[in-house]
C-alpha cells in the first residue's frame, strides 16, 4: 500500500502542481507532466525510490573518496608515497596561486581606488574653477550697471 501525497496519475494536486512548476520554471512542468504521464510504468514504490537514493549515495563518496583518498592505492609502497608528496606539494603551490592572486586583486582594488581618487579631486577642480568663473561672469554685468547708475 503506497501512502504517498503525490501519486503518478491526473489529479487536483498534481496538476496544480504542474501549472505551478510551469509558471515559474517552465522544466519543472514538464517534470511534473512527465511523472503525470510515465511515473508508473517505471515504478514509483517508495522503496525502489531510497534504495536508488542510497546507492546514489554511495556511488558519490566512493568517488569523492577515490579522488582524494588513498583509495587509489596501487600496492607499490614507494610509488604511493612518492604520489601523496606529489600531490601535497601541488596543493602548496595551489595555495600558494590562490594568495598571489588573492594579492593582486587586493592591489588591483587600491589601483582602481587612487585613479577613482584621482578622477574625483580632477571633477572637484573643474567643478570649483567653474563655479568660480560662473560667479565672476555673473558679478561683472551688475558691476557695469553699478557703475552706468554712479554715472
Amino acid at each position: 500500500m503506497s501512502t504517498a501525497v503525490i501519486k503518478p496519475h491526473w489529479s487536483p494536486l498534481n496538476i496544480a502542481l504542474m501549472v505551478l512548476g510551469f509558471v515559474f520554471f517552465w522544466p519543472l512542468g514538464l517534470a511534473m507532466l512527465a511523472y503525470i504521464l510515465w511515473g508508473e510504468h517505471y515504478g514509483g514504490s517508495s522503496d525502489k525510490a531510497e534504495k536508488w537514493m542510497k546507492n546514489q549515495k554511495c556511488k558519490m563518496k566512493s568517488r569523492r573518496a577515490g579522488r582524494h583518498g588513498r583509495h587509489n592505492a596501487t600496492g607499490n609502497a614507494a610509488f604511493d608515497e612518492y604520489r601523496e608528496a606529489e600531490m601535497r606539494r601541488l596543493e602548496e603551490e595551489r595555495m600558494r596561486l590562490e594568495q598571489e592572486r588573492s594579492d593582486f586583486e587586493e592591489f588591483l582594488q587600491s589601483l582602481h581606488m587612487a585613479r577613482d581618487r584621482e578622477e574625483f579631486d580632477r571633477f572637484k577642480t573643474a567643478h570649483k574653477a567653474k563655479s568660480f568663473d560662473d560667479e565672476d561672469t555673473s558679478e561683472k554685468p551688475k558691476k557695469k550697471k553699478r557703475d552706468l547708475d554712479d554715472e
